[in-house]
């Protein structure tokens, strides 16, 4: 082979491989000092240890977030059970007395279970009842025709 063509690829092998390594030094002088910047901020100097301090955290998090996943459907769940349904029915059951003077309450929480307060009110006195509620129903008593409203009304509430 021609002299001239064998040190042109020399050159060429030798320019090449300064570029290499020069993208490589750079790339590397980066590299490391950004893990500078970050052992600074932390003032540790070992990347180790603040790649375990990290993970430790994050360990902790997991846990923080873990607990506060439990509390959160602990509360859900009383929070179901509070009346958040209700509904307010007048009425006059005796023809004697004027105006609704008489009145029933329904109380439910998102279950459909809670009471009835009804108070009766007539000349002669007021006379209050509670009933229990379950599913919008009531296991133990008969409901009336206004009973039956108030609890229809407070059910159908979201």
């Amino acid at each position: 082979m021609d002299e001239p063509k064998i040190s042109q690829y020399i050159i060429l092998a030798i320019v090449t491989l300064t570029l290499w390594v020069l993208i490589l030094s750079f790339l590397l002088i980066k590299a490391v000092s950004h893990y500078r910047k970050l052992g600074k901020s932390e003032n540790i100097k070992d990347l180790g240890n603040i790649l375990e301090r990290i993970v430790k955290r994050g360990d902790l998090e997991a846990q923080e977030i873990s607990e506060i996943r439990s509390a959160f459907a602990r509360h859900k769940d009383l929070a179901l059970s509070h009346f958040s349904k209700y509904a307010l029915i007048r009425f006059n059951p005796f023809e004697e007395s004027g105006g609704d003077q008489s009145f029933t309450v329904a109380l439910l929480n998102s279950k459909n279970n809670g009471i009835i307060l009804s108070s009766l009110h007539s000349r002669s006195g007021t006379r209050i009842y509670a009933k229990e509620v379950v599913g919008a129903k009531a296991p133990n008593h008969k409901l009336s025709k206004e009973e039956k409203e108030a609890v229809e009304k407070a059910a159908r509430q979201v």
